[in-house]
């Protein structure tokens, strides 16, 4: 009896793109029975060679497992399978790891739960190369419940973190840390086009730049805390102060034959901040003319 209570949940994949093939192999990896379900059959058969069990259909792969993960290219698709096999959610928990809005995410665990089923809905934040490692993060949202239910199937695919009941959460972070991703990179690449304009090596100046970023990190928790307060001390410098190095960058980037776009932004936003009277005030006050 306590090997039967021990064993892992077997669990289903819908889906099998570059996400829910690394799902997969993950699960597989980590020893859990795993049925495999995409539109294109042939896409399984890799993992078919590793211990998946390929179901015919959608419906025999939902009716096969209660754990479902679906990760296919948008919420229609999502739709368009699950539609398809509705009967057969009830008593499922259903995990979503499509990329989608927060209203999307929120109409799917309606529509999941008037089927009967347990709805979480996921974002795989470090894309698929770290799927499977300690590593990488999933967020989900959703039903405590639900989580609690399968938190241990989950982590075969990475750390796993339950950001709360509103099924939308999940989404609205990944979509916010897209624009941390890309606003950090963004900045990168001006950066490697700077100092690429008086020869230096990207390789070289990424060096630097890796030592760098825990000073910039090192401020979030701080600012984070300043703007839930309201309170900004210049303790970084003023907005004031800030404009004259922005306007710096944007000079000696555009001397050097760089685009400007980058810190035209910075530059427009930064005025923004100083125009509703910000000036004397931290960098984080820039979140009040965001809001």
């Amino acid at each position: 009896m306590s090997d039967v209570a021990s064993s892992p949940p077997p669990v289903s994949v819908l889906g099998l793109g570059s996400l829910g093939s690394a799902l997969a192999r993950a699960l597989l990896t980590a020893g859990q029975p795993t049925t495999v379900w995409n539109r294109t059959a042939g896409r399984a058969d890799d993992l078919v060679t590793i211990g998946a069990s390929q179901a015919p259909t959608a419906a025999a792969a939902i009716a096969a497992t209660e754990i479902v993960v679906i990760a296919v290219a948008d919420e229609a698709a999502v739709r368009g399978v699950l539609g398809s096999a509705a009967g057969e959610l009830a008593g499922r928990v259903l995990v979503n790891l499509t990329s989608g809005t927060p209203e999307q995410a929120r109409s799917l665990a309606e529509w999941a739960t008037a089927q009967g089923a347990a709805y979480l809905d996921g974002a795989a934040m470090s894309g698929v190369r770290l799927v499977g490692r300690a590593d990488a993060l999933f967020l989900y949202s959703g039903s405590a419940e639900a989580f609690t239910a399968v938190e241990g199937t989950v982590s075969a695919f990475g750390s796993a973190a339950h950001l709360g009941a509103d099924a939308g959460i999940a989404s609205l972070y990944d979509t916010a840390l897209l624009g941390v991703n890309m606003s950090l990179l963004t900045g990168f690449y001006h950066a490697l086009a700077l100092v690429g304009s008086a020869g230096v090596d990207a390789r070289e100046f990424a060096v630097v730049a890796t030592g760098y970023l825990p000073f910039a990190l090192g401020l979030l928790a701080d600012h984070a805390r300043q703007t839930v307060q309201g309170q900004y001390p210049p303790d970084e410098g003023t907005l004031d102060v800030l404009a004259s190095a922005v306007d710096h960058l944007v000079t000696t980037s555009a001397r050097a034959g760089v685009r400007t776009d980058v810190p035209d932004g910075i530059r427009a936003l930064v005025q923004r901040g100083i125009d509703e009277g910000h000036g004397e005030h931290g960098p984080a006050s820039l979140v009040e003319v965001l809001g």
